[in-house]
């Protein structure tokens, strides 16, 4: 599954020089759509004026198609609909646990120079690698120039993959991609751990020395530039991500969610206990998130759980990664508890409607528990003097 909406992608600008011929190019070549030929001569036009041959530009770009199945798949991206405990048990397995660690032995020297030059520690990075692709076994099979040529030619989304596009011609300037045979996934994501051509551009490293960057057939590759870029999103060196807790059994659950900060001391002090027992953590902020409300699995995050967000926006996602990562650092296996039973597909779609409603903005009625939707489940909650952890369920669907 693609990943790529949920990374950070910047905007490049299209640089128009003076009248000479690279420049007209540029200038009558549409931006997005219309002929093939003439759109593909305003990318190279733009990639000369980035520093690329103009031979590397034509090699990268010969023989581009369009795609089909890559829009089909674009437009019809599947929805999160699974539950903290359904998803992060299916990802977290045993098998990928076992393989991790083998793979946290077989490149303990790799890690150790991601931890010692990056400050990311070995379980946050072979986290993502498997749940990204398996540890390299599922890395995708769309050729990766087709699939950015389509989704910047198409008008839909230009502005985010006309850039990355821009970045293959630099690749293949590199030596370090095949335009005719590179495969990965639909959206143009590329390797082990599933990054796109600007993110290698700028965070690549040679693991392995052999003077190129093969996120794609390269452990030490893929694990060192996944480090670099990891530490680009603001990862602190030696800090803690997720801390597993157990909860008293009255707490102010309306300051539960991300994005209600305090000192971890605070928690602390009220009752909610690392399982770990490392308290040490106090003067750190922290947030106390229940992904399947007060009965459920229960975790403090601290700063560095931000750089999981960075990395994909779905809640469910982000703290199944951020167990992972705590697994493969010697944590034990969460308590799953008895959480209260959630709601159906068309039981989230009524209470959505209820909730816009009162007001509410939850976004689209999609029967999705997104962010948007726990807020407002959270403030109903606190208004019918219900725990406020933001969990729904049908008693507060009949309440409302």
């Amino acid at each position: 599954m693609s990943l790529a909406f949920a990374r950070r992608l910047g905007l490049a600008s299209i640089l128009v020089g003076s009248l000479s011929s690279t420049a007209l190019a540029q200038q009558q070549a549409p931006a997005c759509g219309g002929d093939l030929g003439a759109f593909l001569e305003g990318v190279k036009a733009e990639a000369i004026t980035k520093g690329v041959p103009a031979e590397a530009a034509d090699r990268a770009l010969a023989g581009a198609q369009i795609d089909e199945k890559v829009l089909s798949r674009d437009r019809a991206q599947g929805v999160f609909r699974q539950t903290f405990l359904e998803f992060s048990q299916r990802t977290v397995s045993q098998a990928r646990l076992d393989i991790g660690r083998q793979k946290l032995k077989q490149y303990a020297d790799v890690f150790a120079r991601a931890e010692r030059e990056f400050g990311v520690a070995p379980g946050v990075i072979t986290a993502f690698w498997a749940m990204e692709t398996d540890f390299g076994a599922v890395q995708g099979d769309f050729n990766t120039r087709n699939a950015l040529v389509t989704l910047a030619h198409d008008c839909r989304r230009p502005e985010l993959f006309r850039p990355q596009l821009i970045a293959l011609t630099e690749m293949v300037q590199h030596g370090d991609l095949d335009p005719a045979t590179n495969t990965g996934a639909w959206a143009g994501e590329i390797g082990q751990v599933q990054m796109l051509p600007e993110d290698i551009i700028a965070y690549g490293v040679d693991g392995d020395g052999d003077g190129h960057i093969n996120v794609k057939q390269s452990a030490p590759d893929a694990i060192l530039t996944a480090a670099k870029f990891i530490q680009s999103l603001g990862f602190r060196r030696g800090e803690p991500w997720i801390q597993e807790v157990s909860l008293p059994e009255n707490l102010p659950w309306e300051k539960s969610g991300l994005g209600n900060e305090v000192p971890a001391s605070e928690w602390f002090a009220l009752g909610v206990t690392p399982r770990d027992g490392n308290t040490s953590l106090g003067n750190l902020p922290a947030a106390l998130i229940l992904p399947q409300g007060r009965k459920g699995p229960a975790f403090l995050t601290y700063p560095n759980f931000a750089v999981y967000l960075e990395w994909n926006q779905s809640f469910i996602y982000t703290t199944s990664a951020a167990y992972f990562a705590t697994r493969l650092s010697g944590a034990p296996p969460y308590q799953k508890g008895t959480p209260d039973q959630g709601l159906d597909d068309s039981g989230m779609k009524a209470l959505q409607a209820k909730l816009q409603g009162r007001g509410h903005d939850v976004g689209k009625v999609d029967g999705i528990l997104g962010s948007g939707t726990r807020t407002a489940v959270q403030k109903e909650q606190a208004r019918l003097g219900m725990p406020a952890d933001g969990w729904p369920t049908a008693t507060l669907l009949e309440a409302l």
